[in-house]
C-alpha cells in the first residue's frame, strides 16, 4: 500500500459478546467504547481527519455492527450490542480478515492511501471453537496482503496464553502486545480502562508521522487501575 502523511488509520474493534459478556456489567462498559472513542475525536480534529473506525462483534458467529469509516461523520449511531451464543474465535479472525479485504480494496479503489489496519481483540472467555479452527482462521487473517497488526485484551475468564499469543506481530521493531485484566481486578472497570488506552492509542498513532511500526501501545504508568501490559509468546 502507498502512504503519505494524509494515509488513513483503519482501527477495528472485534469484540466478544457471549453470554458470559452479560455478567458483572462487562456489555455495558463495552458499549460506552464508542461514544468515548467519539468524545476524544472530537477534541482531536487533526487525528479524526485520519482514523477510520470499525466495530465487529462475534459469539457463535461474527457480525459486523459499524462499518469502517468516520466516527464523526453526520448522523452516526453507536450500535447497542447485545449478548448472543458462545465464544467462536474461528467466526471473529474470519469476518475480520474479511472486512479489512474487502476495506482495502474500496480504498484502493477510491484513490486513497492507507496505513497498515490494527485489531484491537477483546474476550472474556476461552474460545468454544477448536484450536485448530481459530489458529489456522488466526493466521489467514494476519498473513493477508493487509498484514494488520492485532492488540488482543483480555478479561474475566479468558486464558493468559491464548489472549498473550494473539498479539501480532510478535516480533521485530513493530511488536505488538496485549492487554490483561490484573487478577482480581473488576472485569467491568478493566474493560473501561482497555477502553482508555485503546483511546489513548488511537489518538497518539494519528499524531505520529506514518511508519511501518503499527501504533502506539501505552505502558507503564500511563495504563488504567486494573489492566497490565504484557509481551507477547509464542502460539497458544
Amino acid at each position: 500500500m502507498r502512504r503519505s502523511d494524509n494515509s488513513l488509520l483503519p482501527f477495528y474493534l472485534v469484540v466478544d459478546v457471549s453470554v458470559s459478556m452479560a455478567a458483572d456489567g462487562k456489555l455495558e462498559a463495552v458499549n460506552e467504547i464508542v461514544p468515548a472513542l467519539v468524545d476524544a475525536l472530537a477534541l482531536h480534529p487533526v487525528v479524526a481527519a485520519r482514523v477510520r473506525f470499525g466495530l465487529i462483534d462475534f459469539s457463535d458467529h461474527a457480525e459486523v455492527r459499524l462499518p469502517l469509516g468516520d466516527l464523526l461523520a453526520p448522523g452516526l449511531v453507536a450500535p447497542a450490542l447485545a449478548v448472543r451464543g458462545g465464544t467462536c474465535y474461528e467466526s471473529a479472525f474470519t469476518a475480520t480478515r474479511d472486512e479489512i479485504e474487502s476495506d482495502m480494496a474500496r480504498f484502493a479503489a477510491s484513490g486513497e492511501t492507507t496505513h497498515r489496519p490494527t485489531v484491537w481483540f477483546v474476550s472474556d472467555g476461552r474460545p468454544t471453537d477448536s484450536r485448530s479452527a481459530w489458529r489456522a482462521a488466526f493466521a489467514e487473517l494476519t498473513s493477508s496482503s493487509a498484514r494488520p497488526s492485532v492488540v488482543a485484551c483480555g478479561v474475566d475468564e479468558a486464558d493468559p496464553r491464548i489472549i498473550r499469543s494473539l498479539a501480532h506481530p510478535a516480533t521485530g521493531s513493530g511488536r505488538m502486545a496485549s492487554y490483561l485484566m490484573v487478577p482480581g481486578a473488576d472485569p467491568a472497570r478493566t474493560i473501561t480502562g482497555i477502553a482508555q488506552v485503546l483511546i489513548a492509542s488511537v489518538v497518539r498513532s494519528g499524531y505520529r508521522p506514518v511508519s511501518d511500526a503499527g501504533p502506539v501501545l501505552p505502558d507503564g504508568p500511563d495504563l488504567p487501575p486494573g489492566v497490565q501490559r504484557l509481551d507477547p509468546t509464542g502460539p497458544g
